[in-house]
């Protein structure tokens, strides 16, 4: 293929490896993640050195290391695949689904939610703690869920959040109970949701927590709250990982950081019954709920 004489092919190849570069540092948010990336761009970079610029005759000048190097990116490579197997099949997910929007939206862009939105899923999830009614309520922050990402998109709702209508959706003798509420914004947009489980394999884990997983490994910019049917234990599920378990004050406090609301005083909300303020990681989680 010959390139127009005012077209240097170099400088386009700069621009799109710096443009994916960026995407890829622009989507990730956790620390270790981030490392990892970077010491795995690294090695892709010295092996494009050794293989690519250090030639003597179209010989590599050091073929043992760059033979060395290449089958360290290699072994990293499917490393990372295994690491963030969730995250690979999200992309593919969207990718297949044409959601170039979500894909290439800022991280940091949320849908405008007030004050009072988090009291009230507060003081429903209280509530709910208290007379160990379980729940699961999906928060989209700005991952755009349509009906084709859960298993059943149960029931739409669209009404106005309150703590009284998650309440009366949560009731045991209703219908929409067993499914997940999704929130959008300042509205209740379906009830009666099935979600997809997660992979993770954590037997302790009851249905609900391994949804709240699933659909969080998913999609990063939605969060997950849950109560556990069996202890009133309030949780929260966000990037694929359950904080748990937590009083009605830090779920108001982490709901308060993760919305991006300012907060705002309101009344005492419903205190779980007897959950510590402890977080505790998926990994270190020993009860079964």
């Amino acid at each position: 293929m010959s390139w127009p004489d005012w077209f240097e092919p170099r400088l386009l190849d700069v621009l799109l490896a710096s443009a994916l570069g960026f995407l890829l540092f622009s989507r990730i948010s956790e620390q270790r993640s981030l490392w990892l990336l970077r010491g795995y761009l690294l090695l892709v970079a010295l092996a494009w050195v050794f293989k690519g610029v250090l030639l003597v005759s179209d010989t590599p000048l050091l073929p043992l290391t760059a033979a060395l190097i290449e089958a360290l990116v290699l072994a990293c490579s499917l490393s990372l695949a295994i690491l963030w197997q969730g995250e690979l099949r999200r992309l593919m997910e969207l990718l297949g689904t044409w959601r170039l929007d979500v894909l290439l939206a800022n991280p940091a862009s949320k849908l405008r939610v007030k004050a009072g939105t988090v009291v009230q899923l507060t003081d429903a999830a209280g509530r709910l703690s208290q007379s160990r009614r379980g729940a699961l309520i999906v928060v989209d922050l700005g991952s755009d869920l349509r009906p084709e990402d859960f298993l059943n998109p149960g029931v739409t709702i669209d009404a106005h959040l309150s703590s009284e209508l998650i309440l009366n959706l949560f009731a045991s003798d209703t219908p929409l109970h067993d499914g997940a509420v999704v929130v959008k914004g300042n509205r209740i947009v379906a009830a009666g949701v099935i979600l997809p489980l997660s992979r993770q394999g954590h037997s302790r884990y009851g249905t609900r927590h391994l949804a709240a997983l699933g659909i969080t490994e998913r999609f990063d910019r939605c969060i997950c709250v849950v109560v556990s049917e069996e202890t009133g234990t309030l949780s929260l599920a966000n990037h694929g990982r359950l904080e748990r378990p937590i009083t009605s004050s830090r779920l108001q406090g982490l709901l308060t950081e993760l919305m991006g609301v300012t907060p705002a005083v309101s009344a005492p909300t419903a205190a779980s019954s007897g959950a510590s303020g402890r977080s505790v990681s998926v990994a270190n989680q020993d009860i079964v709920s």
